[in-house]
């Protein structure tokens, strides 16, 4: 089991997969021959081990991201609720989940072409409080009117039952009332990037650093949108904006790293690949493979060769874990 650190309370997610892996490094969502797939699963939180007073009625989003971090599909889902991905191709993606925009967890997923059709992925969590309370989350933190607390929480019941398009103009009026609400901005630029409305999206995500400069998870996703636009170098100053104001946020790490193989800066991408990891061994596990393609294009084949072989460690279910071990046996030093 895996634990993830929230500002909120900390998280301990165990796995149940059926005829899932992880993702490969080579291939591309939809690549080879297509098929459709659904990905589903249940989401359970066990809070027997937190106070009676503190609110765990909360609402989580499952995203599926492609391996250009393209969002694929997304959802919300509370407590003992499921998910459900349909029309799913194979190939490479990410699940994530998120709560209240800060990610808890990341899992590469591969889905063969020969995988079987329904593919169940259950979640699981345990809450656990952290030492000296829960803080509340930056939604909870918002002083809104009693009218746009209402529209508020409306926007969220529509997301959560994918009513993209109404969502939006709900959170429209909340940020045309109040317009440093950054919490709504973020959610509308949250949901733009559903509706594959990317410009509209960071528009939305300005909007709310606009509001409140150092809100990590808009300054976060601005990169990730930047880098689904290709545009790469502009994808640096948020991410680094946001590292800046969270030098602990792994995803902000992770995602620099990104953006520096993507302009083919190697050298920069490797530092922030590492501390990631250090961050988040499991959950940022997947660095590892993007390490080990780098050092191996570079030549290093032996660091690719260790590279690998920490990342099955952490991942030993890999699907494409024979070709890993092949790869090491043949280039790890003898002793």
């Amino acid at each position: 089991m895996t634990i993830r650190k929230l500002t909120i309370l900390v998280l301990i997610l165990a796995l149940h997969g059926i005829a899932l892996g992880q993702a490969s490094t080579s291939s591309q969502p939809g690549a080879g021959t297509r098929r459709n797939f659904t990905l589903l699963g249940d989401l359970k939180v066990d809070d027997s081990q937190v106070d009676r007073g503190t609110n765990t009625n909360v609402t989580f989003d499952l995203i599926l991201y492609t391996r250009g971090n393209e969002v694929f599909a997304r959802q919300r889902v509370s407590n003992g609720g499921r998910y459900q991905f349909n029309n799913v191709f194979n190939g490479d993606y990410y699940l994530v989940v998120e709560l209240d925009t800060l990610e808890i967890a990341r899992m590469p997923i591969m889905i063969s072409a020969n995988a079987v059709e329904h593919i169940r992925q259950d979640l699981e969590f345990r809450w656990k409080p952290m030492p000296g309370g829960a803080p509340k989350t930056p939604a909870d933190n918002y002083n809104r009117s009693s009218q746009n607390r209402t529209l508020y929480q409306r926007a969220s019941h529509e997301i959560e039952t994918k009513n993209f398009t109404q969502a939006i103009a709900t959170l429209r009026s909340v940020v045309e009332a109040d317009p440093k609400d950054y919490p709504a901005w973020t959610d509308l630029g949250m949901v733009y990037f559903i509706q594959k409305d990317l410009e509209a999206a960071e528009t939305s995500y300005n909007s709310a650093i606009q509001a409140k400069p150092d809100h990590v998870a808009a300054l976060v996703s601005l990169g990730r949108v930047r880098l689904a636009r290709k545009n790469n170098e502009g994808a640096i100053e948020p991410l680094e904006a946001a590292l800046k104001a969270d030098p602990k946020s792994a995803t902000a790490n992770y995602f620099l790293g990104e953006a520096y193989l993507a302009l083919k800066k190697g050298s920069k991408a490797v530092g922030y690949l590492n501390e990631a990891l250090k961050l988040d061994p499991v959950g940022m596990a997947d660095a590892h493979l993007r390490l080990g393609a780098l050092y191996n294009v570079a030549g290093y084949k032996d660091r690719a060769a260790a590279e690998y072989e920490q990342f099955l460690q952490k991942k030993p279910d890999y699907p494409e874990k024979q070709k890993l071990m092949d790869y090491i046996q043949a280039n790890k030093p003898k002793p």
